[in-house]
C-alpha cells in the first residue's frame, strides 16, 4: 500500500505533464502554415544570454560612536513596533587551556543573576513585558515592543553592569554541560566534530579544543569573572540596534544606558597559526553496533572574510556541494542512493577558513561513498564547469541573497561585518556584480586553489569491524589513525589481544568475578527496584526474575504504572498506559523471554556464539571486546574490564520508526547481594537525546516470588 501511495503523486505529475505537452503540441500543429513560417524560431537554438546584475539598494545603517569607545550601528525598521539591542564583542576566540568551556559559561552566567535581582526575578521582569533576553560569551541580545524599550533597557543595563555570577548557577551549568558531554560520547556526529576540531587545528588552537568532563570540573567562578572583566568593555564591543526607533532616539538611548560603561585598556589576543595538510590521511573513531558511517572530509584553508576569492570560492563550493542540485547531492543521493544528503562548505574565517564535505552513509557503501566524494572533488579541479550549470548556480545564489535582504537583521549584520573585517563601504551593494562576473576560468582556478582531495583529512565514525579495513586504500601511507570519542589518538598496538586468550576465557573470568558458577547457578529469584531521573521526574523500575522462565517488569512513578511486561513461560504480555498486547511468538515475545534468564553468560558456552574481537580503550579503561550472537540471531557487543573482569558496557542496534539506532548501556558500581555482584548503576544512551541513568535502590536475591506475579489474563 505504501508503495502505491509513494508513486501515486509521481504518476499524477507525469500525467499532468503529458496532458500539458499534448495541448501545447496541438496549438503549434493547428496553427496556420503561413504563421509558422513567419515566426522566427531560431532563438530556441541557444540559451538566453544572462543580463547585467541587478542593482541592489541595501538599506542604510546609521553609525555613531560613544565617548567610551562603544561603536553603535542602527538599522531603522518601522514595519512593526519592535526594537532589538545586541552587544557583540570584538575579540577573537582564544585557547582556554585546562578550563575549556569557561568562556561560554561566563556568558551564560551573566544572565543568571545580578547584585539586585535573582535569575527568577530577571526572568519574571522580562516575561512581564513580553520581551526576550539572552546572554552569551560574545555579548547579549534583547528585544521587546517599542513601548517597553526603557523597561527592557533597565534590565539589560543591570545584567551588563552588575552580574553577580551566582555559584549555585555555575554548578547547574556544569552539571548540564557534563550531561551533554556524556550524551555526545555516543553521538557519531558529535564524535566526528571532535575529531575534526583536533585534527584540523590542533588541541591548543581555540578551534581545536574539545571539552571533557575534566575541563568542566576545573572551571571556577574566578575564571568566569576574569573573562567578563577583561572583555566586556565598551571599547571591545559593538551595539547593534534594529527596529522602530529613529536616529535621534537611538542616540538618546545609547547615551542614557551605555555611556556610563567604563572603558579599559584592551590588548587583542594573538592569533595562532594552523599547519596546512600536505598528505591525505584517514582518521577513524569506532562506534560498535553502528549501521551507518559519518564521513567528514576536511582541511583548513587560508581564506579571510572580504578577500577577492570569497565570492568566486563560494560559487565553486555551491556547484560542488552547496545545495540540493549540487554535484555531491546528485551523485551520492540521486544517482547512487548512498545517503539522504551529501554537502560541502568552503568557509572564510578571520582566524582560519576550512573546507568540509560530509554525509552519513550505510556501512556497506562507506568506501564507495568516499570514492565518489574524491571523484567529484577531483573533477572540479580537472574539468571546466558548463556555462548553463554555472549560470544556474549564480541565479540560485542571487535569489538567496535577495531573500536575505528582507530581514533588517541582515542589514545590521552587513554593517557589522564592514567594521569587523574592514570591508569597503559598497561591499554588499556590489555583491551581485561580483557574483555575476564569476567565469568558468574563475571556478577552475578556485577549485585548484581550495579543493584538495589529495591533501584532505578523511574522518570516519562508524563500525570499525565492518568498515575500517576497507579505508586503508584512501590513506597515502596506508595506515589509519584511530581515535577515542574526544579526538585523542589511540595506539592499537598497545591494545593487542593476549596470545592464547579466548572469548570463553573472558566469560569464565567474569563469572568467577561476580561470584562463581556454583553461586550463580543457585540463583532462583532476583528482585530489583531502580530509580531514574528523566526530565525532572522520578521513574521507578521494578524487575522480577524467577528461574528458569518467568519475568515481570513495571515502570511507573511510584503511584501510577506506565508500562508493564510479563513472561510466564508461554506468553508475553506488554501493557502501556492500559493498552495490552499478548504475544506467543515474534520479536516482542523473544525480547521479553530473553530477560527471564538471570545470568545469560552461564549459557554462552552452549547456546550462544561468542568471539573475542579485540581490546578497546573505553575512556581510559582497558577492556576485552566480545561479539555475542544469541540463539535468536540478535547481536550485541560486550566489554569486560581487563583488570576486574566485570561487564562495563553493552552495545546493540534496534529498529525504530525513524530508522536504526545504536543503544549503549554502561554498567558500574557493582555491589554484593546474596554472594553475587550486581551492577547498581546503569546508563542507557542512544534512545533519547540525553542519557538515561538509573540506580538500584533495593535488591533481593533468592526470596520467594509467587507465581501470581506472572499471571497473564
Amino acid at each position: 500500500m505504501k508503495q502505491v501511495m509513494k508513486y501515486a503523486g509521481l504518476i499524477a505529475i507525469v500525467a499532468l505533464f503529458v496532458q500539458c505537452s499534448k495541448k501545447t503540441a496541438s496549438v503549434i500543429t493547428d496553427a496556420p502554415q503561413d504563421v509558422q513560417n513567419i515566426v522566427d524560431q531560431s532563438f530556441r537554438k541557444n540559451a538566453p544570454v544572462a543580463g547585467p546584475a541587478p542593482k541592489i539598494n541595501i538599506g542604510e545603517a546609521e553609525t555613531f560612536k560613544l565617548d567610551n569607545g562603544l561603536q553603535v550601528i542602527l538599522v531603522e525598521n518601522h514595519k512593526i513596533p519592535q526594537v532589538s539591542f545586541q552587544i557583540t564583542l570584538k575579540n577573537d576566540p582564544f585557547p582556554e587551556g585546562d578550563q575549556v568551556g569557561y568562556v561560554a559559561m561566563a556568558g551564560d552566567l551573566m544572565g543568571r543573576g545580578t547584585t539586585t535581582k535573582t535569575k527568577a526575578e530577571i526572568d519574571e521582569a522580562v516575561d512581564f513585558i513580553g520581551a526576550s533576553l539572552s546572554t552569551f560569551s560574545t555579548g547579549l541580545f534583547a528585544s521587546s515592543l517599542t513601548k517597553h524599550t526603557d523597561a527592557l533597557m533597565e534590565i539589560v543595563s543591570d545584567v551588563l553592569y552588575n552580574p553577580s555570577f551566582p555559584p549555585e548557577e555555575l554548578e547547574k551549568i556544569k552539571k548540564q554541560t557534563i550531561s551533554g558531554i556524556e550524551s555526545s560520547k555516543t553521538d557519531p556526529n558529535a564524535i566526528a566534530g571532535n575529531l575534526r576540531a583536533k585534527i584540523l587545528y590542533g588541541p591548543k588552537h581555540p578551534y581545536g579544543e574539545v571539552q571533557t568532563k575534566e575541563h568542566v570540573d576545573n572551571i571556577t567562578l574566578a575564571s568566569c569573572k576574569d573573562y567578563y572583566e577583561r572583555f566586556f568593555i565598551p571599547n571591545n564591543a559593538y551595539l547593534i540596534i534594529v527596529g522602530a526607533v529613529s536616529t535621534e532616539d537611538a542616540k538618546i538611548l545609547a547615551n542614557r544606558y551605555f555611556s556610563k560603561w567604563q572603558p579599559k585598556p584592551f590588548k587583542p589576543v594573538g592569533k595562532m597559526d594552523v599547519a596546512m595538510q600536505d598528505t591525505r590521511q584517514v582518521h577513524f573513531s569506532n562506534k560498535d553496533g553502528a549501521v551507518q558511517s559519518v564521513i567528514n572530509i576536511s582541511y583548513p584553508v587560508n581564506l579571510k572574510p572580504g578577500e577577492p576569492d570569497v565570492v568566486k570560492a563560494s560559487v565553486t563550493n555551491t556547484i560542488l556541494g552547496g545545495g540540493f542540485s549540487s554535484r555531491l547531492m546528485q551523485n551520492l543521493r540521486e544517482d547512487k542512493a548512498y545517503t539522504y544528503g551529501a554537502r560541502s562548505s568552503l568557509s572564510s574565517d578571520p582566524l582560519i577558513g576550512s573546507f568540509t564535505a560530509s554525509a552519513s552513509v550505510r556501512n556497506e557503501v562507506t568506501d564507495s561513498s568516499i570514492t565518489q566524494f574524491l571523484y567529484e572533488m577531483e573533477r572540479m579541479t580537472m574539468e571546466d564547469v558548463g556555462e548553463q550549470e554555472l549560470q544556474s548556480i549564480k541565479n540560485y545564489m542571487t535569489g538567496s541573497f535577495a531573500r536575505s535582504l528582507e530581514s533588517p537583521q541582515t542589514i545590521a549584520r552587513f554593517a557589522l561585518n564592514k567594521f569587523r573585517y574592514n570591508l569597503p563601504d559598497d561591499y554588499y551593494e556590489t555583491y551581485l556584480e561580483r557574483l555575476n562576473a564569476v567565469t568558468i576560468e574563475d571556478v577552475k582556478m578556485m577549485a585548484a586553489k581550495y579543493i584538495r582531495p589529495d591533501k584532505a583529512n578523511i574522518i570516519v565514525v562508524g563500525n570499525k569491524d565492518e568498515v575500517a579495513e576497507k579505508l586503508t586504500a584512501f590513506d597515502q601511507d596506508g595506515e589509519i589513525d584511530f581515535y577515542n570519542p574526544f579526538g585523542d589518538k589511540i595506539d592499537l598496538n598497545a591494545l593487542a589481544i593476549p596470545k592464547g586468550l579466548t572469548a570463553q576465557n573472558v566469560i569464565e573470568a567474569y563469572l568467577s568475578a561476580i561470584g562463581g558458577k556454583e553461586k550463580l547457578k543457585a540463583l532462583r529469584t532476583v528482585y530489583s527496584k531502580m530509580n531514574s531521573e528523566i526530565m525532572g521526574q522520578t521513574l521507578v523500575i521494578e524487575t522480577y526474575q524467577k528461574s528458569p522462565d518467568k519475568f515481570a517488569m513495571s515502570v511507573g512513578n511510584g503511584v501510577m504504572v506506565f508500562q508493564e511486561q510479563v513472561y510466564n513461560g508461554k506468553k508475553v504480555m506488554q501493557s502501556q498506559m492500559g493498552q495490552k498486547q499478548v504475544f506467543t511468538e515474534g520479536p516482542q515475545f523473544d525480547a521479553v523471554k530473553g530477560q527471564a534468564v538471570i545470568i545469560p553468560q552461564l549459557l554462552y558456552a552452549n547456546d550462544y556464539s561468542i568471539e573475542l574481537s579485540g581490546v578497546e580503550d573505553l575512556e581510559g579503561t582497558k577492556t576485552y571486546k566480545l561479539s555475542v550472537t544469541d540463539p535468536r540471531g540478535d547481536k550485541t557487543t560486550e566489554y569486560y574490564d581487563v583488570e576486574s573482569s566485570l561487564l562495563v558496557r553493552m552495545v546493540s542496534s534496534q529498529e525504530t520508526p525513524n530508522g536504526p539506532v545504536t543503544i549503549t548501556t554502561d554498567f558500574g558500581e557493582y555491589e554484593e547481594a546474596g554472594g553475587v555482584l550486581f551492577p547498581t548503576y546503569s546508563k542507557i544512551s542512544g534512545v533519547m537525546p540525553q542519557p538515561m541513568e538509573a540506580r538500584i535502590a533495593e535488591i533481593k536475591v533468592n526470596e520467594d516470588i509467587p507465581d501470581t506475579k506472572f499471571v497473564i489474563e
